[in-house]
Parts: C-alpha cells; sequence; structure tokens
C-alpha cells in the first residue's frame, strides 16, 4: 500500500519549508532594498523576488526531479565538480554566513537595544542561541513536528502581524532613492536578493524537505516530487507577502533612521515607533524563532551531508558545526554581510545556472557538454563581479568595467548566454553520445 500525506502533513510540510527559508536574510535584506530603492521601490522589488523567490522554488522543484539532493543536481558537471560546488554551497549556507548570521540578527534587534552592542553580549547570547540549536538538530527525524507543526505558525502568524502593521500604518513617506537604484533599480534588487542566500539554501534543504516527507512513510518516487513541488509552492506564495510587507515597511522608514542602516536597526526602529517598548519584544520574539529555525535546518542539513565525506558521526558534526558557527557569529552582523557580499556575488552565478538547464536536459546530446562550460564560464565572470564589490576592484583590468552589465553587477549573464549558444551548436554537430558494445 502506498502512504500518502494528509492535507495537514502537506501543509505542515509548506510550512516547514517557508519556515526553513525565512530566517535572518530574508528579514533584514527587504528592509535595506525598501529604504535605499525609494520611489523605485516596486522595480527594485520586482527583480529581488526574482532571485529570492523565483529562483529557490525553482531549485527546490529541481531537487524533486531529481531525489532532493545537490549531488543529483550536479551529475553532469562530473562527481569531482559536483561534490566541490555542494562543499562550497553548504559551507556558505552553512557555518560560515548563513547559521553564523541567524545568531547575529537576533541579537542585534532582540537583546542589543536592552545590553548594548558589546562582545560579552554577544559572546554570552551566541553561546545560548547554539546550545538550543545544537539540541533541536540532535534529533532531525523530529523537524517536521517540532518545525512544521509549532515553531513555523507560530513565525507565521507573528510575520503576518507585521506584514499588516507594515500595510496599515507606515512610519512616514518614501524618501529619494540611493545613487545605485536611481540608475539601475530592477537589478540592484535582483543581486540583493542573492544576499538572502535563499537559491543556496533550497540547494541545501532539498533534501531535509524530501527527508521529511519519507519520515511519513512516503518512498514512492513520483509522490515524494509531487510534496516536494507543492511544499515549494506554499512557501514561495509565504516568501512573497512577507517580502512585499518588509518592502513597504522599509520604504516608510525613511523619516526614523538612516538611508544606509541595516536591516535590523531599521526594523527595531519602526517597531519601537509603532507599537512602543511591547512591540520591541515582540519583535525580538519573532526573530528568535524565524532564526531559530533556519539555523536548526542549516544545522542539520550539513551534518547530514559532511557525514557521507569525513569519518564523524551525524552527532559530531551537529556539535562541531554549532560551535564554528558559534564563533564566527561572533564577528557581527555588519562584518558578516561585507564578508559574504563578494563571496555570493562569486557563487550565485554557477547555481543559477546549474538550476536553470537542470530543466533542459532532455533536449541535448549530453548534458554535461552544455552544463559544465556554461557554469565554468559563469562562474569566472562571477568572481569579476565579487572582485568589485571589494577593496581588490582597483587592481581590475579598465575593460572589466567596460563589460555589457557590468555597472548592474550582472557582468556573468551575457558571456554564459554566448557560451550556452557556442556548446549547444556543438552538441547538435557531435550528435548523440556513441555507445561502444563490447562482443
Amino acid at each position: 500500500m502506498t502512504h500518502r500525506l494528509t492535507v495537514k502533513d502537506i501543509l505542515a510540510l509548506g510550512f516547514m519549508t517557508f519556515a526553513l527559508f525565512v530566517g535572518a536574510g530574508n528579514i533584514i535584506f527587504p528592509p535595506m532594498v525598501g529604504i535605499q530603492s525609494g520611489e523605485h521601490v516596486w522595480v527594485a522589488a520586482l527583480g529581488f523576488l526574482l532571485t529570492a523567490v523565483g529562483l529557490p522554488v525553482i531549485t527546490v522543484i529541481a531537487l524533486a526531479r531529481v531525489g532532493g539532493g545537490i549531488d543529483a543536481l550536479s551529475t553532469p558537471i562530473g562527481k569531482i565538480a559536483g561534490v566541490v560546488l555542494a562543499t562550497v554551497c553548504y559551507l556558505a549556507v552553512g557555518p560560515l554566513f548563513a547559521t553564523p548570521r541567524t545568531a547575529t540578527v537576533s541579537f542585534e534587534v532582540g537583546i542589543a537595544p536592552i545590553t548594548g552592542d558589546g562582545a560579552l553580549p554577544l559572546f554570552i547570547y551566541s553561546l545560548i542561541y547554539f546550545v538550543l540549536v545544537m539540541g533541536i538538530s540532535l534529533y532531525p527525524g523530529k523537524l517536521l513536528d517540532t518545525v512544521g507543526h509549532i515553531l513555523a505558525p507560530l513565525k507565521i502568524a507573528a510575520l503576518t502581524l507585521l506584514g499588516v502593521a507594515a500595510l496599515l500604518w507606515p512610519a512616514g513617506d518614501t524618501i529619494p532613492a540611493t545613487a545605485d537604484y536611481q540608475r539601475a533599480a530592477f537589478s540592484s534588487g535582483f543581486v540583493n536578493g542573492y544576499l538572502t542566500m535563499d537559491t543556496l539554501g533550497a540547494l541545501v534543504f532539498g533534501i531535509v524537505i524530501v527527508n521529511a516527507a519519507r519520515s511519513r512513510g512516503i518512498d514512492n518516487a513520483a509522490l515524494l516530487t509531487r510534496y516536494t513541488v507543492l511544499a515549494g509552492i506554499i512557501a514561495g506564495v509565504g516568501l512573497t507577502l512577507v517580502y512585499l510587507s518588509l518592502f513597504k515597511l522599509g520604504a516608510g522608514s525613511g523619516a526614523l533612521v538612516d538611508q544606509n542602516a541595516n536591516g535590523a536597526a531599521i526594523l527595531h526602529a519602526y517597531v519601537q515607533h509603532t507599537f512602543g517598548d511591547m512591540g520591541s519584544f515582540f519583535l525580538a520574539a519573532l526573530i528568535f524563532i524565524a532564526c531559530m529555525v533556519t539555523a536548526v535546518g542549516l544545522t542539520c542539513a550539513c551534518a547530514e551531508f559532511f557525514a557521507q565525506y569525513l569519518p564523524l558521526s551525524y552527532k559530531t558534526l551537529v556539535f562541531v558545526l554549532g560551535l564554528f558557527s558559534m564563533v564566527v557569529s561572533n564577528l557581527g552582523l555588519s562584518h558578516l554581510i561585507q564578508i559574504s557580499i563578494p563571496v555570493l556575488t562569486a557563487i550565485y552565478p554557477p547555481c543559477i545556472v546549474l538550476v536553470v538547464l537542470s530543466f533542459t536536459q532532455n533536449i541535448w546530446n549530453k548534458s554535461s557538454r552544455i552544463i559544465a562550460p556554461t557554469m565554468l564560464v559563469s562562474l569566472l565572470f562571477g568572481i569579476l563581479d565579487a572582485i568589485k564589490t571589494t577593496g581588490f576592484k582597483e587592481a581590475l583590468p579598465a575593460f572589466s568595467q567596460h563589460l555589457p552589465l557590468a555597472d548592474q553587477g550582472l557582468a556573468w549573464l551575457p558571456p554564459s548566454l554566448v557560451m550556452l549558444l557556442l556548446v549547444a551548436l556543438v552538441d547538435r554537430l557531435k550528435g548523440p553520445e556513441q555507445v561502444t558494445v563490447h562482443s
């Protein structure tokens, strides 16, 4: 007999997927885009939604089609390159950036206004925070119950309340956009969508979502795909609604904070202005739950992944990843964002190429001829874009500043499309791969 999920379980899986995605970046970056894009807020929002909602949902669907793991998705680029790509993605969304960021954001919103932004309060907070994260992560089989049925509904209720407030009680009028958004609102929003790390998160969470469905006795491949796709769509709708309300919140907060303030400061100022001290307590609780759920999902996924390649057990890896994330989180939020921007700018393009081209595999004679070269070109030009976000941009040759779309942070896109056309032509000329039969 084939097991099927109940409607309640499908919704819980969707809510769990949504809750795994809505972490620190999802809550702090939309208000920043809102306040900086000013009168161009909805054009910037469209670009942001493409990379922060569209791509992650497509990624979840792509993973569901191949059975849930980044290793299966990266088969066309070869085993070694696939493992390297997976390792980079897991490290970026795990202990290097995303997991520590969940602690620093929840600290800056909820604790720093009371204790001050000192090193000791952050250290004590991060210690308690990661002890809780490690405790929940030790029991991944219970994720659908702890996250899907309890924490995710709490998170959704709190985000709904914040979203409704942003729509009904804007803090003020929009202020003029910054120079970047005056020049290129859509592509600035598009590139800022990278910072949520949701596409990389989706590459990592795909297996967590599939395993959560398997924990309910679902072993039929077609059903697993269907439930994972439904979960991705539910999460995508939820993310869109959250982002739209947070763009509105940010756009009206120009009178409250400096235009270059980070998202945690914008949120705190808005909630303090609208709800007073009680509101600040509510926001701290919301951000804490949101960040905790994401940190648990990331820790589970990273421990499961590295357990395949390292001589360490899942439980040992939970402790190693938790402690490492705690150490990194003590760098503070602004430093973490600064360090993550060039890394994400470099690794996002090949991940986008891999996900998008995974839907075209059946139209090529040999998909590895297409996907590997296109990803390589996107990575090389992504690295160029990344260097431009650092202090080393003066060392780059002059031509790199004048590449098509270079001023919009999308220099990787035209050469990747040119490479795609070239390898597609080669694939057509070479024809199907010859299979030699030994007698």
